[in-house]
């Protein structure tokens, strides 16, 4: 018992071995060996520049607004719809392609020379009639007209009547519309400029002075005034809506002219509507029996007629008074809302055309 005793006691006594410490420099290298046999760090390829991409601001690009110079003839808008692609007696004729903020108009503008003046015809629906009512972009076709220095604006469109004595083949100079589209962008203004034009009196009494005195004298019979009403469409009315319609005493029924005469109010323009009948609405006892060849006959024969119609109608427009006197190439005198330190710089910017006039002075 005694020499276990003894025993633990020189173990307990012995002492632990030192740890043996290495120079500095020996650490240092051995620090260097090991990281050398690491792998090396995989180096991620720089990432592509695409946030910076969206952050730049695409730089947008659109046709400069024509300033007509002293002397330069009158330039006058013709919207063509159904059945009119193109206009005869045009001198010069050329198509050409304009950029407007709000997107494309629905085709090429063409410009050509009549009787003294310089008239430009746009296509509602695209030449071959490729859009429909609702898809339309009706502020870029407006814009369009402004921004290549159109000051009257005359539409040509076909339409169904509500009226035993405005049969197929009568033309309508309407002055008021019924607005029951709800699929359009009917307004330039929004969030960053507001503006309310009077939309009261939509079209321009001198346009339609020289509208009835060319179909007189183009021997067409037109009706001086008249309501439109523009529903959204594609489809056709119900025999109930036809009805509806007739009761509210509407002449004419279409798709396309109230959208148009709103935006052109805003842009100041003078704005004239010609409606060219081809059939009776649902309403009518004799609808279900209208045969489609002769729907077709009487829309093409309209369409002549109404190239007749325009080209007559040139000589009352070409000397143009410097105002309108109904106060059309003013509309936004008093209708701009928004205070001068909140407007958006850049929906001011797509106002260019439309309102510069107000804008820059």
């Amino acid at each position: 018992m005694a020499q276990a005793k003894k025993a633990v006691k020189k173990v307990a006594k012995k002492p632990a071995k030192k740890a043996v410490k290495k120079p500095a420099a020996k650490v240092v290298q051995a620090a260097v060996k090991k990281a050398a046999v690491k792998k090396p760090a995989v180096k991620k390829a720089p990432a592509k520049k695409v946030a910076a991409k969206k952050v730049s601001a695409k730089k947008i690009t659109w046709t400069k607004p024509y300033i007509a110079k002293p002397g330069d003839p009158v330039r006058i808008g013709v919207l063509g719809g159904s059945g009119l692609y193109g206009m005869a007696g045009l001198t010069n004729m050329q198509w050409r392609k304009v950029s407007t903020p709000w997107g494309d108009p629905s085709d090429e503008l063409l410009f050509g020379k009549l009787e003294g003046a310089e008239l430009v015809f746009l296509p509602r629906h695209g030449r071959g009639h490729r859009h429909s009512p609702s898809e339309v972009n009706y502020r870029a076709n407006i814009d369009a007209l402004k921004r290549v220095g159109c000051h009257d604006v005359i539409s040509v469109s076909a339409c169904g009547s509500f009226k035993e004595h405005l049969p197929p083949g009568s033309f309508v100079i309407v002055d008021q519309f019924i607005d029951r589209t709800f699929m359009r962008q009917k307004s330039f203004f929004s969030t960053g400029m507001v503006a309310h034009v009077s939309a009261a009196h939509p079209v321009c009494h001198r346009l339609g002075d020289a509208l009835e005195q060319a179909a007189k004298d183009a021997g067409i019979s037109a009706q001086r005034g008249g309501t439109y009403l523009c529903m959204e469409g594609p489809q056709f009315s119900t025999q109930a809506e036809s009805f509806l319609y007739k009761s509210w005493g509407c002449d004419v029924i279409g798709m396309t002219n109230a959208p148009e005469a709103k935006l052109a109010r805003e842009a100041e323009l003078c704005y004239a509507s010609v409606a060219m009948v081809t059939d009776f609405d649902c309403w009518h006892p004799d609808h279900d029996h209208v045969d489609v060849a002769a729907v077709i006959r009487v829309l093409l024969d309209n369409a002549s007629k109404g190239q007749s119609l325009v080209a007559h109608a040139v000589k009352y427009l070409k000397d143009r008074p410097e105002h309108c006197h109904q106060g059309c190439d003013t509309a936004l005198e008093n209708a701009l809302i928004t205070a001068p330190e909140k407007r958006d710089p850049a929906v001011l910017r797509k106002l260019d055309a439309v309102a510069g006039r107000i804008l820059n002075r």
